[in-house]
């Protein structure tokens, strides 16, 4: 991969060009950014390369459906294949318990989605003599190098992740229910947050904090407003100077709308998720490949570390599928009729908006 040149402009903050990081999960883009994987390489590839290093990620829950977890389960389970310690906040009793539905990554070739292969088929076929002027040891889509480590899994969701991945002190849970000011999840936060502070030197390892339903009605600070705010505000600090990502889910429907959007302002990526109705028949004419939604996926707000020029999305509304019941993916959406196909998954060229600031759902 070729080093990226330095980028001098009034719209990016002019930093030095580096190589990539030889660490599992941790890679390298435009300015410097360095990007965790979400657990989806779809949803990677939506945001430019994944969550950036020190960034803050919200997902607005749908109060019909518990579709936030899909994106919850993969991100932690990323994190603890590839070793990195996670801290997972939660309103139940017993958190520890959520690990055992996380999702175990995908091992053989043989049962990754039919998709990904055919992705890689569908590419440029150069001749093999040329391959030497393209070097070897180019990334490929799931970011590996020389075969060294991976950037990001498939996951079955109907096979548990391992418990060989659960053991050790790397996994931190704790429960939010019995936490009047957010003092003690305050804490436990700049605690583990303090063993990936930000150096100029390499990067050591890299951490992941994930808040489940943030704000929910059992939570004895539910209605304690500047005390959210504020715990909001110190969190998005501390993360800024680590090498670390949190993300974090909130029932919007269960808040005022002054202070559901004072929590969406304070996130640098924004995402939300909703069900899909069982009979819609007005969307299931609208849309192709409607009976294999699950769900959507909306894109609100990506974050822009290292520079001020904003990202264009080919669409800001996707479609939530479970290809052979097992592996998620995300298509864009396509208008129905054309030939009865489904739409195509994002990795793939599929015909979509090139405006982000569309209604609901973009085409």
């Amino acid at each position: 991969m070729a080093t990226p040149k330095t980028r001098a402009s009034s719209f990016s903050r002019n930093v030095p060009s580096t190589a990539a990081p030889q660490m599992p999960g941790v890679k390298s883009g435009p300015n410097g950014t360095l990007f965790l994987s979400s657990g989806i390489s779809d949803l990677d590839k939506i945001l430019g390369g994944g969550f950036p290093l020190g960034s803050l990620v919200v997902v607005m829950e749908d109060p019909e459906a518990p579709h936030h977890m899909l994106l919850l389960r993969n991100f932690m389970s990323q994190g603890l294949v590839l070793n990195q310690p996670l801290l997972y906040a939660s309103p139940a009793k017993d958190p520890r318990g959520f690990l055992g539905t996380l999702p175990s990554p995908v091992s053989s070739k043989d049962d990754k989605p039919l998709d990904r292969d055919s992705e890689q088929e569908k590419g440029l076929r150069i001749a093999w003599q040329y391959k030497k002027y393209f070097g070897e040891n180019q990334p490929n889509s799931n970011g590996q190098r020389d075969n060294k480590f991976e950037f990001c899994n498939e996951f079955d969701l109907r096979k548990p992740l391992q418990r060989q991945f659960l053991s050790g002190q790397r996994v931190e849970c704790m429960s939010t229910q019995d936490s009047p000011d957010l003092a003690a999840l305050h804490d436990r936060c700049a605690t583990f947050l303090k063993q990936f502070f930000r150096t100029d030197g390499n990067i050591s390892g890299a951490g992941r904090i994930a808040i489940q339903s943030f704000c929910a009605p059992q939570c004895t600070y539910f209605d304690k407003e500047w005390h959210v705010l504020s715990f909001i505000r110190s969190l998005r600090s501390m993360i800024r100077s680590s090498n670390a990502v949190v993300i974090l889910s909130f029932p919007p429907s269960l808040l005022s709308p002054s202070f559901s959007k004072r929590l969406q302002h304070m996130a640098d990526t924004l995402l939300s998720v909703r069900a899909i109705p069982d009979e819609d028949k007005d969307l299931a004419k609208l849309l192709t490949g409607y009976q294999d939604m699950i769900g959507l996926l909306s894109v609100h707000k990506v974050a822009r570390i290292n520079t001020q020029v904003p990202i264009i999305l080919e669409a800001a509304t996707f479609s939530i599928k479970l290809q052979k019941r097992k592996f998620l993916v995300l298509e864009c959406l396509n208008q129905a009729p054309v030939d009865g196909s489904s739409g195509t998954s994002y990795a793939t060229s599929g015909s979509c908006s090139v405006s982000s600031k569309g209604g609901s759902l973009d085409f």
